[in-house]
């Protein structure tokens, strides 16, 4: 098998996205654009992947070594944007000694599939050429680099600028996209000459330049995969043509969308057999969620397990949390990082969590916050009640043993430990530890006054006369 590495260019600014942002940082499904090629080039295993970058080259690079903290990333720099030739022949040095095939892909093309290099790399290795390419054929080529053709064979790319009339007539259209043996690569990049209208090292050069050494192979594609981005239109509409990809991929896998149109599904999420997803649901980067699950309409998931059978009712958000099988969260629960849910836990409508680590078989079902908390099995936590885990200065632990009843409105003033099967009364505020089996009680004793109303009225009655 022919060694691989990729060249990725995402060195320019992008103008029309009208933003103080580079181009190639702007999300779709939660991603920067330039993470999608990156992707499908290490899918394929490539051992050296160079993003060119130029523009915020330094916020470029920490986004790209944050999302891809393991891979064989060698950055290069384009000082100055004189054209895709002269970036990709910024990567050189990184690609020193490499003897293979390069991939050349773009940063803001999101929507290339992997079974798509595949052909190309497939289609190079048939030819026997020095490179193969990528094409699409448009009703309006209209901007695009026409491919030239002599009897079938691939002789040359022309762009609009530059192309005769004739030219501007066909309709098969030049991707970018190519596979390209690293010797000819560095070679002929060496022999391009900025003669065209724009005054810029064309890559499309490359083409003619391998055609006079052999046939150039070419894979033909719908237009829709090889789309790029200029601006912030183009960006959600190719968002919305993943989102399509990857929630069609979904429902095949057995998952069903009550309104795949509204859910936002992030491209590595993994979603079970049978699992059912709501309308306006976001399920993000970093999710697993297993079978049998509900997610009700908007809930939002980020970072987080959630096992199976468990039912996520409408508008719960979780963020980097753990939730164990068959649980029942919401709605209008907020599972905060660090929330950690055995089996059977059940947490109701305006229930917040952080950092709590929660037994088998818990409830806690209205208006409540549990933070740095670490309660056992079988408990019930009260509508209305607190974990006091913040003193100003330090955060502090709540416990609770198991089998313990907590009443409604009580405050755990943290560090504090409820000891297994004790009971807190409502309305109380726990200041000191509760041993087991216990009761305790802090509010003040009941004070009835009969005839109080009454008396009351009358004297603003006799005021006001």
């Amino acid at each position: 098998m022919t060694a691989l590495s990729a060249v990725v260019l995402c060195a320019g600014k992008g103008t029309r996205m009208k933003s103080k942002k580079a181009k190639v940082l702007h999300a779709i499904l939660g991603q920067p654009l330039c993470a999608y090629p990156l992707k499908r080039a290490l899918e394929l295993g490539a051992t050296s992947v160079v993003p060119v970058v130029g523009h915020q080259a330094e916020d470029v690079e920490k986004e790209l070594r944050a999302r891809f903290p393991q891979a064989p990333l060698r950055f290069a720099l384009q000082r100055e944007q004189r054209g895709t030739a002269d970036a990709v022949r910024s990567a050189e040095e990184a690609l020193k000694g490499f003897s293979g095939r390069v991939l050349i892909l773009y940063g803001d093309v999101p929507l290339l599939r992997r079974e798509t290099l595949a052909g190309l790399l497939a289609a190079h290795d048939a030819s026997g050429g020095v490179l193969a390419m990528v094409t699409t054929v448009l009703a309006d080529p209209t901007g695009y680099g026409r491919v030239l053709r002599e009897n079938g064979r691939v002789v040359r790319v022309v762009e609009q600028k530059d192309a005769t009339a004739e030219q501007r007539a066909v309709r098969e259209c030049n991707a970018g996209i190519y596979s390209v043996d690293a010797a000819f690569l560095w070679k002929a990049l060496a022999d391009i000459k900025p003669n065209n209208a724009q005054g810029e090292y064309y890559l499309t050069d490359l083409v003619e330049l391998a055609a006079k050494q052999g046939d150039v192979a070419s894979v033909e594609v719908d237009a829709t995969e090889t789309a790029g981005v200029n601006d912030k239109v183009e960006l959600a509409a190719r968002a919305r043509v993943l989102q399509r990809r990857i929630n069609e991929a979904h429902m095949r896998a057995g998952v069903t969308f009550v309104d795949p149109d509204t859910a936002y599904v992030d491209e590595d999420v993994v979603v079970g057999a049978d699992t059912e997803v709501g309308p306006g649901v976001t399920l993000m980067s970093g999710s697993v969620i297993g079978q049998d699950v509900v997610i009700g309409p908007g809930c939002v998931v980020s970072a987080s397990t959630v096992a199976d059978g468990t039912v996520l009712k409408p508008y719960s958000v979780l963020e980097e949390a753990r939730v164990g099988v068959r649980n029942v969260i919401g709605p209008f629960a907020r599972l905060r990082p660090g929330t950690e849910l055995a089996e059977d836990v059940h947490l109701g409508n305006f229930v917040e969590t952080k950092k709590a680590v929660i037994g088998k078989g818990t409830k806690a079902n209205h208006l409540t916050y549990l933070g740095d908390a670490k309660i056992g099995a079988g408990c019930n936590v009260g509508a209305g009640t607190i974990t006091c885990n913040y003193d100003g200065v330090n955060k502090s632990l709540t416990e609770l043993g198991d089998g313990v009843f907590i009443g409604s409105d009580t405050q755990l003033v943290a560090p504090v430990k409820v000891g297994d099967g004790a009971y807190v009364g409502a309305g109380t505020t726990v200041t000191k530890n509760v041993p087991p089996g216990s009761l305790a009680v802090s509010r003040a004793p009941q004070v009835t006054k009969e005839g109080w109303v009454a008396a009351k009225k009358a004297r603003r009655t006799a005021k006001g006369a």
